[in-house]
C-alpha cells in the first residue's frame, strides 16, 4: 500500500522490451534507502516489484497486464517518473491509502483552473467495461 505522496522523481535509464513485457532500470537515490529485492515501489503510482538493486538504480519487471492497463506501455528512456516506497505499517501515512494497482487508463480531455485547484475531465478507455463505471465516485481516496 502507498500514500500517494511522491518521495522522489527518478529517471528511466533503460527499457528492455519483450513481446508482451518490459524490464525497467530506474535511476533513483532516496527510495533505495532500506529497499530490498522483492519490495514494492510505486512508479508513477503503479506498484512494481524491485527485482535487482544497483548503487543508484533499481530494476523492475513490467508484466503484460500492467502494460495493457497503465501508462508504462508508453514509457520512454530518459522520462522522469514519480517514485514512492510502500508505506510502513508502523509509521504515519500522511496522505491516502492507495494500492498502486491499475485497472485501466484514461485520456485527459479537459483541464480547468479553479482558483487554487485544477479540475481534470478524464475519458475512460475501452479497457474499462461500462459495469465498472458505476464504481467511480466523485470523491474517493482509494
Amino acid at each position: 500500500m502507498f500514500t500517494g505522496i511522491v518521495e522522489e522523481v527518478g529517471t528511466i535509464d533503460t527499457i528492455s522490451r519483450g513481446a508482451n513485457s518490459a524490464v525497467l532500470i530506474i535511476r533513483a537515490e532516496k527510495v533505495l534507502a532500506g529497499t530490498k529485492v522483492g519490495d514494492s515501489i510505486a512508479v508513477n503510482g503503479i506498484c512494481l516489484t524491485v527485482t535487482r538493486l544497483m548503487p543508484h538504480a533499481f530494476t523492475a519487471d513490467v508484466m503484460h497486464e500492467t502494460l495493457n492497463r497503465s501508462s508504462l506501455a508508453n514509457a520512454m528512456r530518459g522520462a522522469h517518473v514519480n517514485l514512492e516506497r510502500a508505506m510502513a505499517a508502523d509509521g504515519r501515512f500522511g496522505g491516502h491509502i492507495v494500492s498502486g494497482h491499475v485497472d485501466g487508463t484514461g485520456r485527459i480531455v479537459e483541464v480547468k483552473k479553479d482558483d487554487n485547484a485544477i479540475w481534470y475531465t478524464i475519458q475512460v478507455t475501452d479497457l474499462w467495461p461500462s459495469t465498472r463505471l458505476v464504481k467511480l465516485y466523485p470523491k474517493r481516496s482509494s
